[in-house]
């Protein structure tokens, strides 16, 4: 006679199993394949254009965690596998100058600015504001704000796989759906 599950047992998958197969499944699809960061095959200025935008969203989502690292040691075990795959998707768009993964904390939690950069003003310069507001000060919500940034992103590039051609496409989509396993690690996982 089988014994029911326990009450404990958790369905779905475990944040260790899917910050191990994340990497694998991103891998497959070429985010760390050897043209990283070149041109769109095709030369497209949409593909160039949506290349640009992804890396600096990518880099200023870098920056983000940075910032609740700093202000919340205690997630960093936690964050920071997440950090470096974001670093690796800006890498992976032609980006990752401002997001390298031994970069120090670029925003501290008294020096992080309104929310209105998370609006997407970003696009004006090379320099852009910081990319969140000040970090809540307990882990919930920290994980919260970041859970958010990463859905609006992820959000974001699904909407504009639609002007994008093949294989910018593909990385775009691909990024999307770490993205979204983001979002689950930060809400639901073991944490």
């Amino acid at each position: 006679m089988p014994f029911p599950p326990s009450p404990r047992t958790r369905s779905g998958p475990r944040r260790r199993s899917l910050l191990t197969v994340a990497p694998a499944a991103l891998a497959l699809t070429g985010c760390t394949g050897g043209d990283v960061g070149g041109p769109a095959a095709d030369g497209s200025a949409a593909a160039d254009r949506a290349r640009a935008r992804a890396a600096r969203d990518s880099e200023e989502l870098a920056e983000r965690y940075d910032a609740v690292i700093a202000a919340r040691p205690g997630l960093a075990g936690l964050l920071r596998p997440l950090r470096e795959e974001v670093v690796r998707h800006a890498r992976a768009f032609g980006g990752g100058r401002k997001a390298s993964p031994s970069a120090p904390p670029s925003a501290s939690p008294s020096s992080a600015s309104s929310a209105s950069s998370a609006s997407g003003t970003s696009e004006a310069s090379g320099t852009a504001a910081s990319p969140s507001a000040a970090v809540p000060g307990n882990d919930k919500d920290a994980l919260a704000g970041l859970a958010a940034a990463e859905r609006e992103l992820a959000d974001r590039r699904v909407k504009a796989l639609g002007g994008v051609p093949g294989e910018p496409a593909r990385l775009l989509a691909s990024v999307a759906a770490a993205g979204a396993a983001h979002v689950y690690l930060l809400t639901k996982g073991d944490a």
